[in-house]
């Protein structure tokens, strides 16, 4: 392996290099480089847009009888990606940039527009200043009430700044905090005295209720003692229609006792002597009957018969309810 890897050549001892022929070749020659598109175009003949960046193979060539300060400028021959149309550009080195020649036009350079467009007015100016000094005097005195323009608003930023280093921001920061917690006390306050209000609004609105409905329904006293909490006058309230709609379920279903046939049935509850002198009543009448039989009394007493025995019936219950007692 080592054989293949030799540095060292051999020459004959009859070598002579003055006998090998030298390459002519010419000086407009063309070389196949690879390059990339050096700024945006668009092709002429079809309209194709070729973006910086984009590769080519492309010829390249030195300009003939064109230099600057010395330094050779190359053209660069490539084809459209779309028409295969033929674009040449060439190198620019007194602005450092490349330049377009025949088959596209260069796209996106606004800044090279303008910079061609301020060299214009310049070397205008000079030649006008060349073959009129009155216009030499114009050009200066325009040019001296700019630049005083210039200073006086730079003086008035230096002021501006000088303004905002005086100022302390950490100051006004607390400050505007300050402000901040002072505006949210304030609504606190006010928030706090509008639900009083509302509160001793409710409070009277229920008192006044409340007093009315017990003067028209549970009849009591129109003085009522205002309580620590406004909810204990909805519970009275309450109770006392409960014992309304209680009162009158009893009626519907019963009956007013008050002036009917069903109060003589209700007998209040007696005690034990009541009870015994019930029970001897009772066997006093039944000891009377047989004899009055054949009075002619008798149908009055038959027709009266079920109304005491219903009487006598809650008599009895009542007096055996007390003896259970």
């Amino acid at each position: 392996m080592s054989e293949r890897k030799v540095l060292n050549k051999y020459y004959p001892p009859d070598f002579d290099p003055s006998k090998i022929p030298k390459l002519r070749l010419s000086k407009d020659r063309q070389y196949v480089v690879r390059l990339m598109a050096p700024f945006n175009m668009r092709c002429k003949t079809c309209g194709e847009y070729i973006y910086k960046g984009k590769k080519f193979n492309a010829r390249k060539e030195t300009v003939q009888n064109e230099l600057y300060m010395g330094l050779p400028i190359f053209r660069f021959y490539i084809k459209c990606t779309r028409c295969l149309a033929e674009i040449t550009f060439k190198t620019d080195p007194e602005n450092t940039d490349y330049a377009m020649e025949h088959g596209a036009t260069r796209n996106f350079q606004a800044e090279k527009l303008i910079e061609e467009e301020e060299k214009k007015i310049q070397r205008e100016r000079e030649e006008e200043e060349l073959n009129n000094p009155m216009k030499v005097l114009e050009n200066r005195t325009k040019d001296s009430k700019l630049e005083m323009e210039v200073l006086e608003n730079l003086q008035e930023l230096k002021e501006l700044n000088q303004r905002q280093a005086v100022v302390d921001f950490e100051k006004l920061l607390q400050q505007h905090q300050e402000r901040e917690e002072e505006e949210r006390k304030r609504e606190r306050d006010e928030d706090d005295a509008e639900m009083k209000a509302m509160l001793s609004a409710s409070k009277v609105k229920r008192l006044q209720d409340s007093d009315s409905d017990s003067e028209e329904d549970c009849h009591r006293p129109s003085a009522i003692p205002a309580s620590e909490k406004p909810t204990d006058i909805l519970s009275e309230v309450n109770n006392c229609n409960r014992n309304l709609t209680n009162s009158k379920s009893w009626e519907c279903s019963v009956g007013k006792l008050s002036g009917s046939s069903l109060a003589t049935m209700v007998v209040r509850k007696k005690t034990a002597e009541g009870a015994s002198q019930l029970c001897k009543g009772l066997t006093d009448k039944i000891a009377v009957t047989p004899e009055n039989s054949k009075s002619p009394l008798n149908t009055k007493s038959n027709t009266t018969a079920p109304v005491s025995s219903l009487s006598l019936l809650g008599t009895y219950s009542g007096s055996s309810d007390t003896e259970s007692e």
